[in-house]
């Protein structure tokens, strides 16, 4: 047992922001939490309260309340996911465990806190957060085959990927009708239209991310398809970017337009394809009758050919004025891929954290970091190393468990989650705790503290993967045997310096242990860890995902900041989805590390004052005081440690120089990211989920009046329309993309 009054001995020290490393050491939690009762909590503000309730807390059909408070709702989590436990002393001890590790900053994603242990209620729920479609084929009953999957895994609440690229461009010809094809922009509207219909019977808004790659014919229809006002709103948008587009755009070189051709157009239509000039040859995700060459790829059809740097310049324009479409380096992802021998990924989830394979379906969680600062924003301000690691070692084992109460609904989908058994574990509230420890976002020390956490959660991680494999079993695919091909021995050179040939069987545990780039790192770090997960078998393949947590951070985090973000801002509005109302309603909310400054130390501060006694260290900083360089820098210190991907948004002033803009997404591609994304605020194009007082008011909408006469408001100001109240800007948005009422 600790006592009180040696409690800082036991936490590692950070004289003058630097980090160190240390050995981490397994503490009993019944210690921990008299320990950590020293530390004075905040408490919850009322739109945090609030969207707990309304999002996260369980009710019955009539209304009645049994959550009776955020406790009680990580009591019910709890208590459902140790159920899985195969003795009742097993499942009284990770009940108690599970409960702890809830209480001291494990916060399981949206879909496990709603959803589990609510079977009784919600029978036809999942407690999965993300899920990538099967392969849509180009054909129409592949096509509709998926918008029926993909309805019924909305209905479940759960969000989903799909590539688009794979259907033929519009004006292609269709022999088996006689007719040419509208093209998969067309087909993405019935997707659209699907979602928003599930979403709306369902009570929560149906989630789905369209990939698209940047060769395909119709890729310059697909970078502008959402400016046309409530087109495509379901959807976030992103491109598959390769390193050889990359090159001709660095090059300034010609990039063609391709979509493959099948073995009967060569044949019915006497296709030269040694035309070089009229076919191309490249990677597909399916081979089925299409022509390939002997490397498997296969052969296109030039539609058009194009500058590199022209379609770049349009990539750019659109991101800088309609923040999409979204930027996934695909051969990145697919070089660090874990499961890189036996996986072609080719789209995310929504959200664009977990990049998956066919039927993928991935469960998420989160460790707040604001938890495991001690003395903040002091000069003995410092991370409670040996916490942190605990906490992450019964989460592992608690998101592990998720896996067998999936609820997913599609036999597929449960296969591959359990064959696999990935989760991405995740952090929130870096940019609070950065704060809390008196590092400013992007500095030189923050970058070095993101990656230690970042490090330290997957060194833990990886540790319970081989416990787990121990003491259960490793996940299927790891006593599974490979075909080593030619491909392999050419993507993984070291395989052949081992011994390996053509033809040889290898399991799927020393494919992923020895062979994964990743897991190579983690070998660099831990080499013992390594030999045995090759010898044994992880539980898992991947365990790592860094989400945006933008509900639970408001809710159970106290407006902790989302994810790898800084603050958004220290005082400002979130627009949210309140069922009944025919507009987003405005919510005012303050960051969790002002609610905590003036807690600890002045109760008076408030950001951007001019009055001395009420100002804020320099050190608190928001999303507009961090440059892109640093935006993108803080990511990549992460990614060197996560092994799937990393959502993050670059904040951009609205004034910020174009030409400077392009530069990020180079310097992400140079910096090793898996994606990238940016926002700057426009209001002409779109209103943001979060937004500032002062955008607000410097904006002006301009309503038409039934008799023809306009009105002028500012963004920020109330108006009445149809018996409510709305901001002007909510009002104004909800209009424009044809929301309005439909809530």
């Amino acid at each position: 047992m600790i006592e009180e009054d040696s409690v800082d001995e036991v936490f590692e020290q950070f004289p003058d922001g630097e980090v160190k490393s240390m050995s981490t050491v397994h503490i009993d939690p019944a210690a921990m939490n008299q320990a950590r009762s020293v530390v004075k909590r905040v408490a919850l503000q009322p739109a945090s309260v609030d969207i707990w309730d309304m999002k996260y807390r369980l009710k019955s059909k009539s209304g009645e309340v049994l959550d009776e408070d955020v406790d009680a709702t990580y009591r019910r989590v709890a208590q459902a996911l140790s159920n899985v436990e195969a003795t009742d002393d097993l499942r009284q001890n990770w009940n108690d465990r599970f409960l702890w590790a809830l209480r001291n900053g494990a916060i399981p994603a949206g879909r496990i806190i709603s959803n589990a242990g609510a079977q009784d209620h919600k029978p036809a729920t999942s407690t999965i957060n993300c899920t990538v479609s099967g392969l849509i084929k180009d054909s129409m009953n592949d096509i509709l085959e998926k918008v029926h999957e993909a309805g019924l895994t909305l209905k479940a609440g759960c969000g989903i990927g799909y590539e688009f690229s794979t259907l033929r461009p519009k004006g292609a010809y269709v022999s088996g009708a006689g007719a040419y094809t509208s093209g998969p922009l067309s087909f993405m509207d019935i997707y659209d239209k699907m979602c928003f219909t599930v979403s709306s019977a369902g009570g929560r808004r149906g989630a789905q991310m369209a990939t698209f790659d940047v060769g395909h014919p119709d890729v310059k229809d697909f970078i502008r398809a959402k400016r046309e006002a409530g087109r495509l709103r379901q959807f976030n948008m992103s491109l598959l970017i390769t390193d050889e587009f990359i090159d001709a755009v660095r090059g300034d070189k010609d990039w063609e337009l391709a979509f493959p051709v099948t073995s009967k157009e060569v044949e019915d239509d006497g296709l030269d394809l040694g035309d070089a000039g009229s076919f191309v040859w490249r990677d597909h995700p399916y081979a089925e009758g299409y022509v390939t060459n002997e490397d498997g790829r296969v052969a296109c059809k030039v539609f058009d050919s194009i500058k590199a740097q022209n379609l770049w310049n349009m990539i750019m324009a659109s991101t800088y004025d309609f923040a999409e479409p979204g930027f996934i380096l695909i051969d990145k992802v697919n070089e660090m891929n874990n499961n890189w021998f036996c996986e072609n990924i080719r789209a995310t989830n929504p959200c664009g954290e977990q990049p998956l394979p066919e039927y993928g379906a991935c469960l998420l969680g989160s460790v707040n970091l604001t938890c495991f600062v001690r003395e903040p924003f002091t000069d003995k301000a410092r991370f409670d190393w040996d916490q942190f690691h605990e906490v992450v070692s019964v989460f592992s084992r608690m998101l592990d468990n998720v896996v067998e109460i999936s609820g997913l609904p599609l036999a597929r989908q449960r296969e591959e989650i359990e064959r696999k058994r990935r989760h991405g574990m995740g952090y929130l509230g870096l940019g609070s705790t950065l704060a809390m420890l008196r590092m400013s976002y992007g500095s030189p020390e923050s970058l070095k503290f993101t990656e230690k956490v970042s490090k330290q959660m997957a060194l833990a991680g990886w540790e319970q993967a081989l416990e787990l494999a121990k003491e259960k079993g490793p996940a299927p695919l790891m006593d599974e045997k490979f075909t080593v091909t030619a491909e392999m021995l050419h993507r993984r050179p070291e395989m052949a310096r081992d011994g390996y040939r053509v033809g040889d069987r290898v399991k799927g545990k020393v494919l992923h242990a020895r062979y994964s780039r990743y897991m190579q790192r983690i070998a660099e770090a831990a080499p013992e860890l390594v030999d045995e997960l090759a010898e044994t078998g992880a539980r898992y393949t991947h365990h790592s995902s860094i989400a945006p947590t933008g509900t639970i951070s408001l809710s159970l985090a106290n407006n902790a900041s989302n994810g790898i973000e800084p603050s958004f801002a220290h005082m400002y509005s979130r627009n949210v989805i309140r069922e009944g109302k025919k507009s987003k309603e405005k919510v005012d909310v303050f960051s969790y590390e002002l609610l905590a400054y003036r807690e600890f130390v002045n109760a008076d501060a408030v950001p951007s004052s001019d009055i001395p006694e009420q100002q804020l260290p320099d050190y608190f900083v928001a999303a507009d005081d961090i440059t892109p360089v640093q935006h993108v820098d803080i990511q990549a210190a992460a990614q060197k440690w996560i092994d799937s991907s990393i959502s993050k948004t670059a904040n951009v002033p609205t004034d910020f120089p174009f030409e400077k803009f392009k530069d990020i997404y180079m310097y992400a591609y140079e910096k090793g990211l898996k994606g990238c994304t940016t926002f700057r605020f426009n209001p002409e194009a779109f209103q943001g989920v979060l937004v500032k007082e002062t955008d607000l008011e410097n904006t002006i909408y301009e309503f038409e009046l039934e008799d023809g006469s306009t009105v002028t408001v500012r963004g920020n100001e109330e108006v009445e329309y149809d018996g409510e109240m709305h901001t002007a800007a909510n009002l104004f948005d909800a209009l424009k993309e044809g929301y309005y009422g439909k809530f």
